[in-house]
């Protein structure tokens, strides 16, 4: 059971880009996507999006409908995303920085599909246990894209994310420290949620555009 938190909104999201919480990536990360890679939508580095299913895949789509109708009156910016859990499977969609996965159960994220609209195109890494950063996949506005695996009982340790236009935010709930805190990077830069090289696994994420 996830504990109720602060919905972070725009307003949030610009402050955090302004106080000087844009993460850039890690520097380390040479095969960050960049602002080319960004724009290139569903043939970006990794090649084609790769989804997690027709039931996900629907799921998704009509999360993120619903966050369109609940504010039609301008081009909201919206992000959508759904957890694969050890030992439970997928997750239920949320938007626009509400958690997904598990709190408090010791259970890993072992895999997470994301979709959004009015962004340009995002694009996401996952660093896998046993494997480390697998490589991006990226996705136009309104296609999903999957990081991570199923059915090989790997944890996911950390989360990249990059957008095309504005900023994004993520934070993840590790293991042994709880919710490290929005990790925040403007439009083409890579925002980094959860650890890497501690073995600790991610249970929980949040994200917002």
């Amino acid at each position: 059971m996830i504990r109720s938190r602060r919905v972070p909104t725009a307003a949030l999201l610009a402050a955090l880009l302004l106080t000087g919480l844009a993460t850039g990536g890690d520097p380390a990360r040479a095969d960050a996507p960049g602002h080319s890679a960004v724009a290139a939508g569903p043939a970006g580095p990794a090649g084609p999006a790769v989804h997690a299913g027709p039931a996900v895949h629907a799921a998704l789509v009509a999360a993120l409908r619903k966050a369109q109708a609940d504010s039609p009156n301008a081009p909201v910016r919206h992000i959508c995303y759904a957890t694969h859990v050890a030992f439970i499977g997928w997750q239920q969609p949320v938007c626009d920085g509400r958690p997904n996965g598990t709190e408090g159960q010791s259970l890993a994220i072992q895999a997470i599909d994301i979709i959004a609209t009015n962004t340009g195109g995002v694009c996401a890494d996952a660093n896998v246990q046993n494997i480390g950063w697998q490589g991006w996949r990226c996705g136009d506005d309104g296609t999903d894209i999957l990081v991570g695996t199923t059915g090989q009982s790997l944890q996911m340790e950390a989360l990249a994310v990059s957008i095309a236009t504005n900023g994004i935010c993520a934070d993840a709930y590790v293991q042994n420290h709880g919710w490290l805190g929005f990790q925040c990077a403007a439009a083409k830069q890579v925002a980094i949620a959860g650890t890497t090289g501690q073995g600790l696994r991610m249970e929980a994420v949040e994200m917002v555009v």
